[in-house]
This record gives structure tokens, sequence and C-alpha cells, in this order.
């Protein structure tokens, strides 16, 4: 990839678009394709993202098919990819009940296991293919609007006008802050552990495992190169998780089902469930983690950012930016409400709940209907 350090800001554009991240690269592709001209900005140097998401879903493939109908951007991540057709739950090592996605209607029955890293990379190569690209590292300090537009001013002075601002950068958003838009939820008492390891896994890598246990939700997903991730809530993790830490952790929670032969990476984070008040306040648009933050439980978080990009870059093109709050409002507060449920449902440390729990969801994951309908919300087929 060529870097883009030295681009420097065009006085005027159309739409400046605040993090380059996937929800970002998303929206500046939708713009592309629509010949908006754009400005995409990011504060960090190109490859210096902490990689965090694992998992794209159904609905965010046919999104790319949709961004590229020759169906070579969609197949380009997937062949960078681990596609896994079964959503795990076990109690420890204990199986409960299974998702299946390979009966869905639709042209990617699975859910495709590969590091934000990529989903990114794929997302900037078709940007640049279609002659966009990324100006970094430019930190946005200060946005402020009026009648005719919007001023960004940078942290090293540099101004540019546009007649439309997104914000696309993250919980901590800066035009959320210079919009005024409220961020209204709470946080987690648990950490999160992040890792991703080598390892011999029982279960095999043609399943994402979501483990329950009184000490917390344990998620373990292939990826690839024999890798796995492993996402866990922990009561106070450390900083950074050293290969002990994560082997311990896996024999605790999943015993006699894994053996940690490396830890290729680690980190240690907290996790919020808040949606923004609005995704518009004048001139100035939210998506993505700008708009809304939740539990991983599911990977529906880069999902439902990159559906925002695209939907926001319709709404650009065709002049309907309230249409795009009332789309893509309600599916944040959808997802919230799922992943927050699924994370306290897995993570209960009453006795006689936890025991409930066991003993329904076999009973419930053998109705098909109810299998169905998890993994297409799973999916986010449903937001189409």
């Amino acid at each position: 990839m060529t870097s883009t350090a030295a681009l420097p800001l065009p006085a005027r554009t159309e739409v400046a678009v605040v993090g380059a991240g996937p929800t970002g690269l998303a929206l500046a592709v939708t713009l592309a394709e629509a010949g908006i001209d754009f400005v995409l900005l990011d504060r960090q140097a190109e490859g210096a993202n902490t990689s965090r998401a694992a998992v794209v879903h159904a609905r965010t493939l046919e999104v790319l098919d949709e961004l590229d109908p020759s169906g070579a951007l969609s197949a380009d991540l997937v062949g960078r990819g681990v596609p896994v057709s079964r959503f795990a739950v076990r109690d420890g090592a204990r199986p409960l009940a299974a998702v299946d996605f390979d009966g869905l209607p639709t042209a990617h029955p699975y859910a495709l296991m590969v590091p934000q890293y990529e989903t990114e990379a794929v997302l900037l190569r078709r940007l640049r293919a279609l002659g966009g690209d990324v100006h970094r590292p430019y930190e946005v300090t200060a946005v402020a609007q009026d009648a005719e537009g919007a001023t960004l001013t940078t942290a090293t002075g540099e101004t540019l006008r546009a007649a439309h601002v997104v914000g696309a950068d993250g919980m901590h958003s800066a035009v959320r802050t210079a919009a005024g838009i409220a961020f209204e939820g709470a946080s987690y008492g648990e950490s999160f552990v992040l890792a991703d390891v080598v390892m011999d896994w029982a279960p095999g890598p043609h399943e994402v495992s979501l483990a329950f246990g009184a000490a917390g939700l344990t998620v373990i997903a292939p990826l690839p190169g024999g890798h796995y991730r492993i996402v866990a809530t922990v009561a106070e993790a450390p900083a950074e998780p050293d290969l002990a830490f994560v082997r311990g952790l896996l024999d605790a929670r999943v015993p006699g089902q894994a053996a940690v032969r490396e830890l290729v990476w680690s980190s240690r984070f907290r996790i919020h469930h808040r949606v923004a008040d609005r995704y518009r306040a004048g001139r100035l648009l939210l998506a993505g983690d700008a708009a809304h933050v939740h539990s991983p439980a599911g990977g529906q978080g880069m999902n439902t950012g990159i559906q925002d990009g695209y939907a926001l870059g319709r709404a650009l093109a065709v002049g309907d930016l309230d249409g795009y709050q009332a789309a893509r409002r309600p599916v944040a507060l959808r997802v919230v409400a799922l992943t927050h449920r699924m994370t306290r449902v897995a993570t209960t440390r009453n006795r006689a709940l936890r025991a409930v729990r066991n003993t329904l969801l076999p009973v419930l994951a053998r109705i098909p209907a109810l299998r169905v309908r998890l993994a297409t919300e799973l999916a986010e087929l449903n937001y189409r």
C-alpha cells in the first residue's frame, strides 16, 4: 500500500469524513461510487490501528456486493478469512445449543472470521481503485458549523470546509462532541480481554463458541493461519494479559478443551452500551462507534458500522439525511439490546438463573423457527 502521510488537505469538499476505520471506509467507497466529492481523514498512520473486530456477517458481505456488483470485493475478503457456519453455546465445556447459518437466504450463509485490519485493507483497496484515498495523519480538534456548511480544524492548524461532516471517529467522537449530541447509556463493570492465540482446540476451527460461566463470558473463534481469537469478560484483567493468564482463563472456563501454545497478541479494554440521542445535528452526522457502542457478544459492532456507512453514503447521494437516522438508529437500539441481553444471560452469577438458562436453552434450540430467527438476527439480515 502507498503511504498517504504527505497527502495535503484541500480547502473545500462536499463531505468530510472523520475516521478511516471500517465505517469511514465503507462510507467513502459509497460516496466514491456515487461520484460525490469527499475527504476522508484519520489521525493514525496507516496500519497503526488495533485489530478488535474479527467477524463479518452475511448482511455486511451483501453490502460489499452492492458496492461492487462483480462480487470481487466480497470475494477478496472471503479469501482472507475463515467462513464458519455454526455458532455454538456452551456452559463451560458442556454443549447447550447451536445456531447454524448455512440455511440462511443469502449468498453468504456463514459468518466470516477475519481480522479487522483485513476488512480495512479490502475496503481501502476498493477506495483506491475508485480514485480515493485517506488523508493521514490529521487529528480533528474542532468542528464549527453554520448555515452554509462546517469548518474542521486539525491539531496542526489546517482547516477544511465541507457542506457536511460525518463523525466516524469512534466512541470519543470529536464530531459528536461538537454537535452537542448526548451519548446515553452505561459501562459494564467487567473488563474485556482480547487475545489471539495458537492452540489446540477440541471443538475445532469450524464453529464460533460462546461459553457461559459464573466467572464470565468467553468467546472462542477461529482465525486464518490456525489462530484463534479469545474474547472474555474478566472482573479485573491485567493491562497486557500474558500467556499464563490466557492459559489459566481457558483452563478454568472451558476445562480440557484448549491447549494454548503461543500468544500472538493481547489487550484489555472496557465496554459501554450507549446510543447517540440523534444521528444528525444540522450538517454534522454520526456513524459507527460514534453513534453506538455495545458488548462484543455476537460480533455486531463493526458490521453495524459498515452498514451505517453504506446507508449514510446512499442518503447523501439522494439527499435523504433524515431518512438515514430513521433507518439506522432503531437498528442500533436493537443491536445494543440484543448484545446486552446476551452478555447478561451469559455472565449471570445467580445459581438458580444459571440452572434455568442451562435447562431451557437446549429445549429452545430444538425449535427450528427459533434457531432460524436467532441466526437471522446475528447475521443482521433483518436490517436489509
